[in-house]
């Protein structure tokens, strides 16, 4: 790509970034619905003492806002981890869709029995967010911790995530329902793009994480959890303080091109060679003997519950298109032609695209998007649902061209020189949560004061040896479980 391709690519990228991350609305709506379904729980006998728990994006801090909400009901076993059979999941997640169809509020309601985590999918009023409720689901709220703590070795994580998940729900190749990619594998393969670029900016995951999430959450729970946190804690450090690292000064621009590069035969690949972030490698699926008998279209190895497939739901067909995609995206970025408005139409959803003023949507001689028909479009700046927290889509390009949202930001900052975008990016050697840990307890308690007070007591901070700031909330005078360390 040419200077003044790279020119309007990064900016746009920017642009993309300030459009689907979260505004305080969008947060201050998910503490509400979590609010709404811990009374939902607390209504029922057969969950008497569990706690309500989100996990997922959300806790990732990697969520859009359009992103759903995942919630798990921690079953209450005193200070030990509970463990649930599929059946007795499977009836509670019922006696939950009897209760939130009683109560209202909810809609939509959908009883996945089968799946190899039961589920239960919902829609809130509140601002339509969809909900994935499972029992027992403390491997996904670990996962959704580790990569949280990802995040803090490079804050372009979050950047490359939230834009590859923007552009995947442009193409429709974000749902496995369909075939495609869940959010989590697109998430693992921009951490494999990390590690493999050059210089890498992420260690292979097992120089984080050796352990296995599905051995090791075992026994009392906070024991469990401190044994993941300062393993992770104390790598993830030792890994940033390395002054002998090449640090990796590449900018979003260039990630995101490079990323369409190295995927765009994944379909070609996918029949010999799988995806393993826990190596940080290309693996050969017929001299892995985990991963044999080889029965999915695309293997990425699930780095902490291994030798599980985050990709299993992606089908030939549909991996064929995702191929074609990526390869028609990079086509129509590397053009010579290429300008705001061709970029804003190949890589963001149509109800990202008319969140800009009307006045920046065709400045580029009447180029017109193409966009395919989104199987469920659901907007969080309209007035559906009568949520009084959302705001009209005038007032939403207000904000936009008036100032970056405040909740932009909870970690260290890349400071870009004026001549290269992240050129200052380079490790540091304080603790990975020492700067982040009172700013992230701060700013999300502080998105809406008088919401504090209606909010149930939990734990807020994102530090991994006290856990993320989600709350726990109990039902009928259990305890909720909190760390004991750092406070």
């Amino acid at each position: 790509m040419s200077a003044k391709g790279y020119g309007v690519l990064e900016p746009t990228l920017v642009e993309i970034l300030d459009l689907v991350k979260p505004k305080n609305d969008d947060w201050v709506a998910r503490f509400q619905v979590i609010e709404e379904f811990r009374r939902v729980v607390e209504s029922l006998q057969s969950l008497r003492g569990a706690t309500v728990e989100p996990f997922g994006s959300f806790v990732s801090n990697l969520f859009t806002r359009w992103g759903d909400l995942d919630i798990s009901v921690q079953l209450a076993n005193g200070s030990f981890i509970s463990s649930s059979g599929k059946k007795q999941r499977q009836k509670l997640l019922g006696d939950l869709t009897k209760a939130m169809r009683q109560k209202g509020g909810w809609k939509k309601l959908q009883l996945i029995r089968n799946a190899r985590v039961p589920i239960l999918k919902v829609e809130s009023n509140i601002q339509n967010i969809s909900c994935d409720i499972s029992i027992d689901n403390l491997q996904g709220q670990m996962k959704s911790k580790l990569l949280l703590w990802i995040n803090e070795i490079d804050t372009r994580f979050r950047d490359m995530v939230l834009l590859v998940k923007e552009w995947a729900k442009s193409c429709n190749i974000n749902n496995p329902k369909s075939g495609t990619f869940n959010s989590y594998s697109l998430c693992l393969l921009v951490i494999f793009h990390f590690q493999t670029c050059q210089p890498a900016i992420f260690p292979p995951l097992k120089d984080i994480y050796p352990g296995n999430i599905t051995d090791d959450l075992q026994g009392m729970r906070i024991n469990a959890e401190r044994l993941v946190s300062e393993t992770c804690t104390a790598n993830i450090a030792r890994f940033r303080s390395d002054s002998q690292r090449a640090v990796n000064r590449s900018s979003l621009s260039e990630l995101f091109l490079s990323f369409l590069a190295k995927f765009s035969d994944i379909s070609s690949r996918a029949s010999e060679l799988g995806i393993s972030p826990y190596t940080g490698k290309w693996e050969h699926i017929a001299s892995n003997t985990r991963w044999l008998p080889q029965t999915y279209a695309l293997f990425i190895e699930d780095p902490f519950e291994r030798p599980e497939n985050s990709a299993r739901a992606v089908n030939k067909s549909q991996l064929a298109r995702i191929s074609e995609a990526i390869q028609s995206t990079r086509n129509r970025l590397m053009s010579a032609n290429v300008n705001k408005t061709s970029v804003l139409s190949t890589l963001v959803q149509q109800q990202t695209f008319l969140l800009l003023p009307r006045n920046q949507r065709y400045n580029a001689g009447g180029y017109q998007p193409n966009w395919q028909a989104p199987e469920h479009v659901r907007s969080p700046n309209t007035r559906r649902g009568g949520n009084h927290l959302q705001p009209t889509r005038t007032q939403t390009a207000h904000s936009y061209t008036n100032g970056r949202s405040q909740m932009a930001h909870h970690y260290p900052s890349v400071r870009p020189r004026a001549s290269h975008p992240y050129s200052n990016v380079r490790p540091q050697t304080a603790h990975p949560s020492s700067d982040a840990r009172p700013q992230m307890a701060t700013s999300y308690l502080q998105v809406q004061p008088h919401y504090q007070s209606t909010m149930s007591q939990g734990y807020y901070n994102n530090s991994p040896t006290t856990g993320f700031y989600a709350p726990t909330y109990s039902n009928q005078g259990q305890q909720s479980w909190r760390p004991k360390s750092g406070r």
